[in-house]
């Protein structure tokens, strides 16, 4: 039975909300035993002591909605890759999503991703599948089938289903399963062809754009069928104000609603698109600066449930394009950390809370243990160091593509070692 002590470490605990000094006790990949202040666990015989030196040590990241690229895409992301930057990004679970070619929508295709994640990621995947067959909108895949090859979530992706009454027949049947359902809450008419947030800025650039009331009418249509059918409902990625007061009649008519949003939308705004760069597009595009606080707000308030890396690799073929026709999507693994501690330095959102956003929200969504930083949660850690500078350079990335919007970036947190259920799967150089 393999023992481990984490002695003199800034413990971060998302679910007490605590960020206090402290040591904890792994024994055969569980907590076993935490101690405040200077009091340690007594150290058992074979333990091996890790001295944090007052860094801190939280849970392991559970990032929901990473694309891989396996099967059809693996020049831009593979699992072993993919791992391999989930592991030096401090992400201890990464919950894939369909969105492959093809399709993840049979119990034989997650068996190939489960059967090739055992045997080349560090840490733990778990895959979503497709809603729908192809992703298509037009009839619903076999969701018992793919529950029982091991499917946490369903989802279309960015696929919004336009058809009304297939969306309500296939939340039905995952509400009668007890299944959850993984929604991108967009209007997708008005939503079509747009690279840009309708205003001034796009105007200027001359980039086909989408008003944010496009996501509150998505999120208007995806709650009243939440109503009507019960089902348990993830909203991925919530990015502007107008969406907020929607959600939160949503929760307090005690619908079973959760709602994510991105590390990119957290972080950065439309501005930051400047002259074209490609790097800075994304689904949905990137949003004005009083909707960039609005969503911080709400992830401090917890109207915001999660927060996700939106992982999405594209290669430079993909990238190097005019704005309009280059794919969105960025790589988010390795660099959610130092780039969301930014919010932490301009003291927007203490570390339990991002903790609980990042760590033990996902895991209460899903149903894990994870998360947490207590007695029998298995011990899916992070050690990091939140003030140590550093600057991305997206070539030293693990993923496959380097397609970061924060090449060159000056940011203070690194991720020092990383461990699944108590095994070291990174340690920085």
């Amino acid at each position: 039975m393999s023992k481990l002590l984490f002695q003199n470490a800034r413990l971060i605990d998302p679910e007490a909300g605590t960020d206090s000094l402290g040591s904890v006790l792994v024994e055969d990949g569980q907590i076993t035993a935490i101690a405040a202040g200077d009091s340690a666990p007594g150290t058992p015989e074979g333990a091996k002591v890790v001295d944090c030196r007052g860094k801190c040590l939280a849970p392991g990241i559970v990032d929901i909605g990473v694309k891989v690229g396996e099967p059809g895409e693996r020049h831009k992301e593979s699992l072993g890759s993919a791992g391999l930057a989930a592991a030096a990004g401090g992400v201890t679970t990464i919950v894939t999503r369909p969105d492959t070619l093809p399709s993840i929508d049979t119990p034989e295709a997650l068996e190939f991703i489960r059967r090739r994640a055992n045997e080349a990621a560090p840490v733990n995947v778990l895959p979503m599948a497709a809603l729908t067959k192809g992703r298509e909108g037009r009839e619903m895949t076999e969701l018992g089938f793919l529950m029982d090859a091991g499917a946490v979530a369903f989802t279309d992706c960015d696929h919004v289903i336009r058809d009304t009454k297939v969306l309500s027949r296939a939340m039905t049947y995952a509400r009668s399963l007890g299944a959850l359902i993984v929604a991108h809450p967009q209007d997708p008419g008005l939503s079509a062809g747009a690279s840009a947030t309708s205003g001034k800025f796009a105007s200027l650039r001359g980039l086909p754009s989408v008003s944010p009331m496009a996501e509150r009418m998505g999120l208007d249509r995806d709650i009243a069928l939440i109503e009507m059918t019960g089902v348990a409902y993830h909203a991925d990625q919530i990015t502007t104000s107008r969406a907020l007061p929607a959600l939160e009649r949503a929760k307090n008519n005690g619908f079973n609603i959760t709602a994510g949003t991105s590390i990119h939308h957290l972080t950065l705004n439309e501005m930051d698109v400047a002259d074209y760069r490609t790097f800075f597009k994304v689904t949905p595009p990137l949003r004005s600066e009083e909707d960039r606080q609005s969503i911080i707000e709400a992830v401090r308030t917890g109207l915001i449930d999660i927060i996700s890396t939106m992982h999405s690799p594209q290669d430079e073929e993909s990238k190097r394009l005019p704005f309009e026709e280059a794919a969105s999507g960025a790589v988010g693994l390795e660099t959610a950390l130092p780039v969301l501690l930014r919010l932490y330095h301009g003291d927007a959102i203490d570390l339990p809370t991002l903790f609980r956003a990042l760590s033990l929200n996902p895991s209460k969504r899903l149903g894990l243990a994870s998360g947490r930083m207590a007695k029998g949660a298995p011990a899916d850690l992070v050690l990091f160091d939140p003030d140590k500078p550093v600057v991305i350079d997206r070539f030293k990335l693990n993923s496959k593509s380097k397609n970061t919007p924060f090449d060159g970036a000056r940011l203070q947190g690194k991720v020092l070692a990383t461990y699944v259920a108590g095994k070291e799967v990174y340690r920085s150089a």
